[in-house]
């Protein structure tokens, strides 16, 4: 197929479009940077940002298929730019979809969008929407994504086949963001335990997370797809304990484990004053959140059968040999002894 990925560029995009080229794809990369490793690949490469409609509109002429990845993450107290990248983003590129006769569209979403500070076992995708919670905890980002998520589902029909993936804490090599925050973290003294240290957390390898979104975009060209208009959980199928998951993380980084606790009380208290000094700090993120702790010390992890019945997903990639990989790489970016 023909296909744009959106934030072809980024951690998860990049994945989406290796494995893409790999299989024969013809490839369209739109993205705010400038990527050689993926003109190499012969990806058609599009310098733009989803935020501008005309650039969005002229991305997606010509395709089959938008794999739309391109977002902004964090934990920044000011809205703005998570609604206007991913929210208008999303909305911009669901009207050059239509304008362009794209037939099919899936969006990456994120399972915090049905988080409200609570313990999540086994949710499956009956679980609503937590919009409301997440705006009055200053979660812009998970927001804007329940947000942009309904609206790429709404969009559904028989011109647009649309569905919403939510892989859980994507992590692997040429992670730019989960990992290399951990152990920053961890380097400066800076990490704590939250909470009783028993959670347990879904996450998912990137090249897992990458192959779904292939899967689901060859399930919306089937007739009648049991996709279309469908959210799906993603994840490794087997949760881990997070804290014993960090350690491992920080032991491949030669770091001992997180030494240090804070109950989820305090840790609530901490995020609530960070909110309101960070809310005057434009562009930075706090340490803690309301937010962040609960997402530390609750439990949070999803059945993933609809994504295994609708779209044939499976992990192929087992979590010890991703942790075998990452672990290389981790080494390789740390140089030779001594570097």
């Amino acid at each position: 197929m023909h296909v744009l990925v959106t934030g072809g560029g980024g951690f998860l995009g990049r994945a989406i479009v290796e494995q893409s080229v790999a299989r024969g794809d013809r490839v369209r990369s739109l993205a705010r940077g400038t990527y050689p490793q993926l003109a190499e690949l012969g990806v058609e490469c599009v310098r733009g940002d989803v935020s501008n409609p005309a650039a969005a509109e002229a991305a997606c002429r010509g395709v089959e298929c938008v794999i739309h990845t391109a977002a902004i993450a964090g934990v920044r107290m000011q809205r703005e730019p998570y609604d206007r990248i991913n929210l208008n983003g999303t909305q911009n590129i669901i009207a050059a979809c239509r304008a362009a006769g794209v037939p099919r569209l899936v969006y990456t979403s994120s399972p915090s969008v049905t988080f409200a500070g609570e313990d999540q076992r086994g949710v499956d995708e009956s679980a609503p929407l937590a919009v409301e919670w997440l705006e009055a905890h200053r979660s812009w980002y998970s927001a804007s994504k329940a947000r942009a998520e309904a609206e790429v589902l709404a969009a559904n029909g028989p011109e647009l086949a649309t569905c919403a993936l939510r892989p859980h804490l994507i992590w692997g090599p040429r992670d730019n963001h989960l990992v290399p925050r951990l152990i920053d973290r961890a380097r400066r003294g800076r990490l704590r335990r939250v909470g009783d240290g028993a959670n347990l957390v879904d996450m998912i390898y990137v090249d897992n997370a990458a192959a779904a979104h292939l899967l689901a975009a060859d399930a919306l060209a089937r007739p009648d797809s049991l996709a279309a208009g469908k959210a799906y959980f993603l994840s490794q199928g087997e949760p881990v304990n997070c804290w014993q998951w960090i350690d491992e993380i920080l032991a491949l980084a030669e770091l001992p484990p997180v030494g240090r606790s804070i109950s989820y009380g305090a840790a609530r208290r901490i995020g609530a004053a960070c909110e309101a000094i960070y809310r005057l700090l434009p562009g930075r993120e706090p340490p803690m959140t309301r937010f962040v702790a609960a997402q530390l010390a609750k439990s949070h992890w999803f059945d993933i059968s609809a994504a295994r019945s609708d779209l044939g997903y499976e992990p192929a990639v087992s979590t010890a040999l991703g942790m075998q990989r990452l672990g290389e790489w981790l080494r390789l970016c740390a140089g030779p002894p001594g570097h």
